[in-house]
């Protein structure tokens, strides 16, 4: 009987360590878990599937961008899933170019920002009885024949333009440029005070189905949520930028780090790392999601997995993995 026994214990310990898989276990993954929500998100996702697939045990750091940066860099930090190159580009050049910090490809596509208006102004919507208030308002320049539509209820003479708050390089930013747009008699930049006033700001009017002009970027949880298009402006050209920005702002290079010695003792996970990607209106939907469930980002990471099975199965590739992840998301 004793044997027995042990028979059955060794059993189910061998098949316990066969369920690990032996090319990591026991190793940890460190993640940057910086201030906005889309890395945490990211983070979530790719730490499931390193944990599931390969054995990795995540942990996640929090802090402020560059101090999470440089930690990558002396490899305190192992992985950050997304580094705004143009953001910190001096110290981004720096450690890419020393082999500290290696670039494993963008993680989703250049991330914009520039003015937003709902899409209800120029197509309607017909499920809420919207007719359309301005089919031809596409560019900056329509502004002066439309300004009407966003009528600053304390200064009727002009339109009101949702500005990002004071502190922000985009809240001077955009004065410049209605400035350069010959804007300045039809719209009127108003600071909502704060980025959570300024979102609320703009879910309000569209609910209410009340054209609005607002600055706002993407990848973010609104973005997701609402169907909200750009404003086009000419295109984006470094010296008239530098002049006195009277074009499209730049679009940020957000980019996958990982530390070069943890890559070189885990090489087996490059793959995964380099082939994960994202679509701007994946992330913002996902932000969406996220936002109405409580902000939890381990959850969001899993219900997006599951809904995009065959998008993570190639970023995987190895069908053992595969099966792996796939049976911790049944």
């Amino acid at each position: 009987m004793k044997k027995a026994i042990l028979v059955i214990l060794l059993c189910t310990l061998v098949l316990g360590v066969a369920s690990v898989p032996v090319d990591a276990a026991g190793k940890t993954v460190v993640f940057a878990d910086l201030s906005w929500d889309s890395i945490q998100f990211h983070n979530r996702v790719m730490a499931f599937l390193l944990e599931k697939g390969w054995g990795y045990s995540p942990e996640y750091i929090f802090s402020e961008t560059l101090p999470g940066y440089l930690g990558l860099e002396r490899g305190d930090i192992d992985i950050i899933m997304e580094v705004w190159t143009e953001g910190q580009k001096e110290w981004w050049d720096k450690a890419t170019a020393s082999g500290k910090v290696v670039d494993l490809g963008k993680v989703f596509p250049n991330a914009k920002s520039g003015w937003y208006i709902p899409s209800f102004v120029m197509k309607g919507d017909p499920a809420r009885g919207i007719e359309p208030f301005a089919p031809d308002l596409r560019t900056a320049e329509d502004l002066k024949k439309y300004w009407q539509l966003f009528k600053n209820p304390e200064n009727p003479k002009k339109g009101r333009f949702y500005n990002a708050p004071t502190g922000w390089s985009a809240h001077t930013i955009n004065r410049d440029k209605i400035k350069a747009y010959g804007l300045e008699e039809y719209l009127e930049p108003f600071d909502p005070g704060s980025a959570t006033s300024l979102a609320t700001a703009i879910k309000s009017l569209y609910e209410k189905g009340q054209p609005v002009i607002a600055y706002y970027w993407e990848p973010t949880p609104l973005l997701g949520q609402l169907d909200m298009v750009m404003v086009e402006e000419p295109p984006h050209d470094p010296d008239i930028w530098a002049k006195n920005h009277g074009c499209a702002s730049p679009a940020y290079t957000v980019a996958k780090a990982v530390n070069s010695e943890w890559l070189k003792d885990n090489q087996e996970i490059r793959t995964l790392v380099e082939h994960y990607y994202m679509t701007l209106e994946q992330t913002n939907e996902a932000l969406a999601w996220m936002q109405e469930h409580d902000n939890a980002a381990e959850k969001a990471a899993v219900w997006f997995l599951k809904e995009n099975m065959d998008q993570w199965k190639g970023w995987v590739k190895d069908p053992e993995k595969i099966e792996l992840i796939g049976s911790a998301l049944r």
